[in-house]
């Protein structure tokens, strides 16, 4: 090989390290990913007691969402969703422990239908006669199958109420 032929190689080497190497990551695509108004609340009360301050076990609010979208292996992509809250033990919880129900739902672009769902339940030891705190629940994980786009999804997240909860959400309004 030449002088040339020398030149066109090392010219070939050098485009492998450009822009274009398949060694940069490919950022993934994600789900549009929201907090259900009905659901960013929830208050729970002492069993058979009304629902007023002094009979408050817990209160929580959704107050964000974090989300990371990551390619893996046969072409599908791993969302990995945590929920950020505000949390409160209220004057009627027992113990310094306080428990928060809540899931997050996939579904099909146009919300006419549930394609799959994850409860999860946050605990949260308050320390000594803390009674408030921000926290972040672990990450749950979503795996959408090569062939599937999840930006063609939605994921929805929102405390597990019941069917009381959700109606005094409803009349009370958004917070």
């Amino acid at each position: 090989m030449g002088r040339f032929g020398v030149l066109i190689l090392a010219g070939l080497v050098a485009a492998c390290g450009s822009g274009s190497s398949s060694r940069e990551p490919v950022l993934a695509p994600c789900p549009r990913v929201t907090i259900l108004a009905d659901g960013s609340d929830i208050t729970r009360y002492r069993p058979g007691a009304p629902p007023d301050l002094a009979a408050m076990v817990v209160d929580g609010r959704m107050a964000g969402v974090s989300v990371t979208c990551a390619n893996i292996r046969g072409g599908g992509v791993d969302v990995r969703v945590a929920a950020i809250m505000d949390v409160e033990r209220g004057p009627a919880a027992r113990g310094n422990r306080a428990e928060f129900p809540w899931f997050l739902a996939v579904t099909s672009g146009d919300d006419s239908q549930l394609v799959q769902r994850k409860d999860a339940l946050l605990t949260v030891n308050f320390e000594g006669n803390q009674t408030r705190a921000r926290v972040t629940t672990a990450p749950e994980s979503i795996i959408f199958p090569a062939g599937r786009n999840p930006a063609e999804y939605r994921v929805r997240i929102s405390f597990a109420l019941t069917a009381e909860e959700l109606d005094r959400n409803r009349r009370r309004g958004p917070r």
